[in-house]
């Protein structure tokens, strides 16, 4: 209990109603009556049931500073806290005050295993399922021993009997019992033609799912699945290739068709699973096996055949299989659409065309001819990354370096985040060979590009190693108060870095939204070194000449609260004034923020005389708004989470 209480004794309800959203709190509220069993872990998580329009299991922790850790087995939480987290919290928050105790929880018990299974076991714990063999447990094994010994004291006839009232009863157990007794005779062609009719039929169908009202139609594609496993286990390895080959081109449309969240494209995937794991056994030739798969890969748009990669390690080929897959694959390649290389799609095909054979001649043990295939491709396929990556693998760092300068120039026009990514690794590649001057220029090139808070970290650490740093802050500070930056023709002649290897050209590298002075940046920096009185400096000359804005202007209020707390009052007070003139509920709660910020200020200054006033002259001076005096009587309250007369408003 001592958690528990520690964890929410300060916290109040307006920091719940921050945390949750005005909407959500308020809603949480009126689910108090719907919470049973409300119950704790020793850690002081809260754990209960919920009751709306159904009955779920909660849990919600705090985890510090007003933020809580939670889950719900609703749909609304997977968008963030749900009513049903904020009424656990208000209930276990009216039986502390009342000095109620909130018993332990059982992990045994139905709700702990409905609360946390999911998360814990569900979709996790079934992946993880797929890559062990599967053991039977012991209820199972209890329970098939029970039956078996039931069973063993039946007579022939009653055996039968029994045997034929379930398939009577149970259309399931007849056609289970039809399959096995057509595959025992061996009337595969019968079985293969009544699976292709239901293939047929599931694949015509119409498929929607509505996830919010648990309604629609997905086909069901178990009995399928099953069938192909018997097949394949009685040795018809070419029957499962051929119905998983009409099962892929039909099924392929449905998935592309569908209005469902991936379960249809899941169930066919398992099947073909099973085809995959046939497609060794049946009568085509290794390589041809390969290029079966390799073929369908290309042709995967929707991820049906999840781990056909993994044939590179299958040893069932050789490596004259994979020479022989590599021959067909570069006949592929030369008849590949190789006239419109600036079509995206023609040029993704492409490249997953040189990665199969990429990988065909690893495999077949031919790794000299990769690089001289990816020069060959680059311009084509833009995979210039791949090319640099085997470069510098093998030790050839020259020619790592001319494919990211010939890279750069060939796509900085068209494609400027492959040319920043080969800029990027200009530089990584300068921080290798220790030219740490080099690296330094790239990084304040990305910085005139793009004035990020890292980027200026990175450039920091990287100039400091050459004692450079002095020189290039100085140089970094004049770029944005003027906008000329110190590498370009007007910029500074003592700039100590050198000229870099690409760079973009001036009509790429103007960026036509930013001003000069850049004050944000300016501040940013400022508040990152802890020049708070030079943060609030540049601050004030900002709002002189372009005005308040509602980012920086919290940034800098939150920095300085400590410092400069007049300053973060003033910012928070206009924040909170322009966000009540919009005339809004849901701007006066983003207003309460600000207000409550205020408060925590004026608490720790003892100036709570101040804070009472602002409440009084808001009041005043916006009487008419109903919604907002409801938000300021929050604020005047700020009752406790946990505390004497703790009332929920």
């Amino acid at each position: 209990m001592e958690k528990i209480i520690n964890s929410l004794k300060n916290l109040t309800l307006e920091d719940l109603r921050e945390w949750a959203g005005s909407k959500i709190y308020n809603r949480g509220k009126e689910y108090i009556a719907g919470v049973s069993q409300l119950s704790r872990l020793e850690d002081g998580t809260l754990v209960a049931w919920v009751s709306g329009t159904d009955e779920y299991a909660t849990w919600v922790r705090h985890v510090k500073d007003g933020e809580f850790d939670h889950d719900c087995t609703c749909p609304y939480d997977d968008y963030g806290p749900c009513k049903h987290s904020v009424a656990v919290l208000l209930s276990a928050s009216q039986l502390l005050t009342r000095g109620q105790n909130i018993p332990l929880l059982d992990r045994d018990d139905e709700l702990y295993q409905e609360a946390f299974d999911a998360e814990a076991g569900g979709w996790l714990a079934k992946e993880n399922a797929d890559d062990e063999v599967a053991e039977p447990c012991g209820l199972k094994k209890g329970r098939s021993s029970q039956l078996e010994s039931m069973l063993a004291e039946k007579s022939h006839q009653e055996l039968l009997a029994l045997l034929v009232d379930l398939a009577l009863d149970v259309p399931d157990v007849s056609r289970r019992l039809h399959d096995i007794m057509r595959l025992e005779r061996g009337n595969v062609d019968q079985v293969v033609r009544t699976l292709r009719r239901e293939i047929r039929r599931l694949t015509a169908e119409e498929v929607w799912f509505n996830h919010w009202r648990d309604e629609g139609n997905l086909p069901d594609y178990s009995h399928v699945e099953e069938q192909l496993e018997a097949l394949l286990a009685k040795g018809y390895a070419d029957a499962v290739l051929e119905l998983g080959e009409e099962l892929w081109n039909r099924g392929i449309v449905q998935v592309e068709e569908a209005h469902d969240e991936g379960e249809t494209a899941l169930a066919i995937s398992s099947c073909l699973a099973v085809v995959l794991r046939a497609l060794p056994a049946t009568s085509l030739g290794p390589a041809d096996q390969l290029l079966w798969r390799i073929d369908h890969e290309l042709k995967d748009e929707y991820g049906l055949l999840d781990g056909v990669g993994a044939i590179a390690t299958d040893h069932n080929y050789n490596l004259d299989d994979w020479h022989q897959v590599s021959l067909t694959l570069r006949e592929w390649l030369d008849h590949c659409d190789k006239a419109k290389p600036d079509r995206c799609s023609a040029r993704y095909q492409r490249t997953r065309i040189v990665n199969w054979l990429k990988t065909a001649y690893q495999c077949g043990g031919e790794p000299e001819k990769i690089i001289p295939l990816l020069e060959q491709e680059a311009d084509l396929c833009r995979n210039y990354d791949v090319l640099i990556k085997f470069l510098l693998d093998a030790g050839q760092h020259q020619s790592a370096r001319h494919w990211c300068i010939h890279g750069f120039k060939q796509t900085i026009a068209d494609a400027p985040g492959i040319a920043a990514s080969l800029q990027k690794e200009l530089r990584l590649l300068a921080e290798k060979e220790q030219r740490y001057d080099l690296a330094a220029a790239y990084l304040a090139e990305d910085f005139f590009d793009q004035s990020y808070e890292s980027t200026y970290l990175d450039l920091r650490q990287m100039a400091e190693r050459i004692g450079a740093w002095s020189a290039v802050r100085t140089a970094i500070l004049d770029y944005l108060n003027t906008g000329v930056s110190p590498s370009s023709d007007k910029g500074q002649l003592n700039w100590p870095l050198p000229e870099p290897e690409v760079k973009k050209p001036p009509a790429v590298n103007t960026i036509k939204y930013k001003r000069f002075p850049d004050w944000e940046t300016l501040i940013d920096i400022a508040i990152l070194e802890h020049r708070h009185n030079d943060a609030v400096s540049i601050y004030q000359e900002m709002i002189k000449v372009q005005g308040r804005g509602r980012l920086i202007d919290g940034k800098l209020a939150q920095a300085v609260a400590e410092s400069h707390p007049d300053t973060a009052l003033q910012i928070w007070l206009s924040i909170s004034k322009g966000l009540i003139a919009e005339v809004k509920p849901k701007a006066y709660e983003e207003a309460a923020k600000y207000l409550r910020r205020m408060h925590q200020v004026y608490q720790r200054t003892d100036r709570l005389s101040e804070w009472t006033s602002l409440l009084q002259r808001l009041r005043i001076e916006h009487k008419a708004k109903r919604r907002l005096m409801q938000v300021l009587d929050g604020l005047e309250k700020n009752r406790k989470l946990v505390g004497p007369q703790m009332e929920i408003f």
